[in-house]
């Protein structure tokens, strides 16, 4: 028999894209899906990959039988959380409703393994830190919401079918392939740790600081940053644990400690030997002081050990990647 294969909704995206690698590197059989809005064909290096959406109920049955499917993970998601403010409908659409639709798909044809992209946002702003899984969810836009809905459906769906599935819950994703041959392309990105990188290259003129206020040690909003690579292998980790009879769980991806915004661009300009220009601004709405993974159960649960929890690392293989980027150019 044909080894079974594993389908990746979203793996030509920036985390998608190294979670393939990774699989291909184990010897996983891959079938990509990606709509390619957002994501690169040429991140894709091992499997096939199908162009089209999740949402397309008629192309996921057809992958799901014609590739023999025993696993998904599935990333395919707008990730911009100001967008999902200013077009909520547009994150319900894409983020929840195709979801649904794509686990309708999966129960028809008894897919047994689920992989969920999920995130930290589901917490909203907690009151106590590190945010545990047991932390109250309490999404304060609707890219959270729209997260969080998809966790309660696999929920429901794993106690009335053969379906199992582990929910990842992302802190903040940084860093690229050490080796340089993915990274996160993203046009017009909003994560710090890449829109640092882009000022570092003269891709941008500088950065600002929202909120030097807080009540943190340098007045900086603290987050968790965890290497994509560490990330990648927690959903191998995953999976691994699905197929060894595992119980559907939902489980944080960080460290368990953080860095202030000061702390992150410092060693931007450390590691490019140029400071950045940067510009401070009052905070905007929404953000929280601090936000940090309680990352002992997912260590418990699925045996992960991190092997890039490093700032310097993290920050290296971005600036690497941007200056890759920009050679291009």
């Amino acid at each position: 028999m044909s080894q079974k294969a594993i389908l990746v909704s979203g793996g030509a995206g920036y985390i998608g894209s190294h979670v393939v690698r990774q699989l291909g590197e184990a010897g996983e059989r891959i079938v990509v899906l990606d709509n390619l809005s957002t994501g690169f064909a040429e991140a894709v290096l091992y499997g096939e990959l199908v162009v089209g959406d999740t949402g397309d109920q008629a192309l996921v049955r057809k992958l799901l039988k014609d590739y023999d499917v025993e696993s998904v993970i599935h990333f395919a998601a707008h990730t911009v959380v100001p967008e999902s403010v200013s077009n909520p409908l547009k994150y319900y659409g894409n983020n929840t409703c195709c979801t649904r639709n794509l686990l309708e798909c999966c129960d028809e044809a008894g897919i047994k393994h689920f992989i969920f992209s999920s995130t930290a946002a589901v917490y909203g702003m907690p009151d106590t830190m590190p945010a545990t899984e047991e932390t109250p969810k309490a999404p304060i836009n609707p890219y959270g919401m729209s997260k969080l809905m998809t966790e309660y459906m696999l929920r429901d769906l794993s106690a009335v079918s053969d379906l199992s599935s582990v929910a990842l819950r992302y802190f903040n994703v940084a860093g690229c392939d050490p080796e340089g041959r993915i990274g996160q392309s993203t046009p017009n990105a909003t994560l710090l740790i890449k829109v640092a990188c882009e000022v570092a290259v003269g891709k941008r003129d500088s950065i600002s600081i929202f909120g030097t206020d807080y009540p943190t040690p340098d007045g900086t909003g603290i987050r968790d940053y965890i290497h994509v690579e560490d990330l990648a292998d927690a959903h191998l980790k995953a999976l691994e644990y699905l197929r060894g009879g595992g119980e559907s769980t939902a489980l944080n991806c960080g460290y368990g400690h953080g860095y202030s915004v000061r702390e992150v661009l410092e060693m931007v300009g450390k590691v490019n030997g140029t400071p950045l220009n940067i510009i401070e601004e009052p905070r905007r709405a929404g953000d929280p002081p601090e936000l940090i993974a309680g990352a002992d159960l997912i260590r418990k649960q699925l045996g992960w050990q991190p092997q890039h929890d490093d700032l310097e690392a993290i920050v290296s293989t971005a600036l690497a990647w941007e200056k890759k980027l920009a050679a291009k150019s």
